[in-house]
């Protein structure tokens, strides 16, 4: 029989597609979501876009008995692990929400998955872990953990308490993926970015403008030292994320231990540049306003990708113009 992978906050982003290629690849998947920042209604289009429809249960991975409800259900074969609050400029003022979320809620998912015996599980991480690199392209073994904002400070203590269980749990596997900017929609059109929340990111940004509910993007600084002013990020495909999951996943099965990857292009992109790129997949102009620097934000930050081709048989497959293509068809499917 083919594995069952509970996928937690599988109605978000990058959850939704990652459920969409596992169920591509043969798994079964059941689904958990609290729908604080997305739609049950993911899951139609899940079933519209791979035929099948993902089980799923609105459960918070912080509410232990509702989680131990659906251990109990399923045989759970692996985790794969998404649920978190994510808004770095909003964890400042929600600290204390974003450790009980993210920290505790890993915690309790733990403890449920050993007392199921349950023992791989890939985990969100991201790579704001890296804080302000001194160097760039950021390998794995960069130093980690000197993050800017208390969002990087509970992704890196889960990474850390991660790694303590893998010490004491000699069977249990976990995967780390430090993802960069993960981007665009699925080329269906039916999936994209839709939090409920506003928007944090550029891309959803960029779209507010495109499709009229704003009139320009705000631009965070542009007195970087780069070659436009503005900050440089690693943008990746969201489906080039989703399968890099899968392939964790299945690096996760055959291993035990943590292991982390990076899940990135190697390229990194300015402001500036994302703006060009979305302004010819869309065929408008995009207007920009430039404000001060935030809170927490780095000049440059892009990946070194080689050791997830080489141990995860994976690479980033889209570039940019297919990020902003994909972006824009999903806007024109959904707006």
């Amino acid at each position: 029989m083919n594995k069952r992978i509970l996928v937690t906050g599988g109605c978000g982003f990058i959850g939704s597609h990652t459920v969409v290629e596992l169920i591509l690849n043969g798994y079964q998947v059941v689904v958990v979501d609290n729908l604080s920042n997305s739609s049950a209604s993911v899951i139609d289009k899940i079933q519209k876009v791979t035929g099948k429809r993902p089980d799923f249960h609105q459960v918070d991975i912080c509410d232990i008995d509702a989680l131990t409800g659906v251990f109990r259900q399923y045989s759970i074969d692996g985790v794969i692990h998404f649920a978190a609050l994510k808004n770095p400029q909003e964890s400042y003022q929600l600290r204390d929400q974003y450790f009980t979320t993210n920290v505790d809620g890993t915690r309790k998912l733990l403890s449920v998955m050993k007392a199921f015996s349950v023992t791989r599980l890939v985990f969100s991480s991201s790579a704001v872990v890296y804080g302000n690199p001194s160097t760039v392209p950021i390998p794995e073994s960069a130093p980690a953990g000197d993050v800017t904002n208390p969002y990087g400070e509970t992704k890196f203590q889960s990474e850390c308490d991660l790694s303590h269980y893998c010490n004491s749990n000699a069977n249990f596997s976990a995967v780390s993926l430090r993802y960069f900017n993960p981007a665009g929609a699925h080329p269906s059109g039916l999936l994209g970015e839709q939090p409920l929340k506003p928007a944090a990111n550029l891309v959803p940004a960029i779209g507010d403008v495109i499709t009229g509910k704003v009139g320009s993007v705000h631009v965070y600084g542009h007195d970087y030292l780069t070659d436009d002013g503005t900050a440089i990020r690693d943008y990746i495909h969201v489906c080039d994320i989703a399968k890099g999951h899968v392939a964790a996943l299945e690096v996760g099965f055959a291993q035990t231990g943590h292991q982390v990857f990076n899940l990135g292009t190697g390229k990194g992109e300015s402001v500036l540049e994302v703006i060009r790129a979305f302004e010819k997949a869309s065929g408008r102009t995009i207007p920009v306003q430039f404000s001060g620097r935030r809170p927490g934000d780095v000049e440059s930050c892009y990946a070194e990708v080689d050791k997830a081709h080489r141990e995860l048989n994976w690479r980033a497959e889209s570039d940019l113009s297919v990020i902003a293509r994909d972006y824009c068809h999903w806007l024109s499917l959904s707006s």
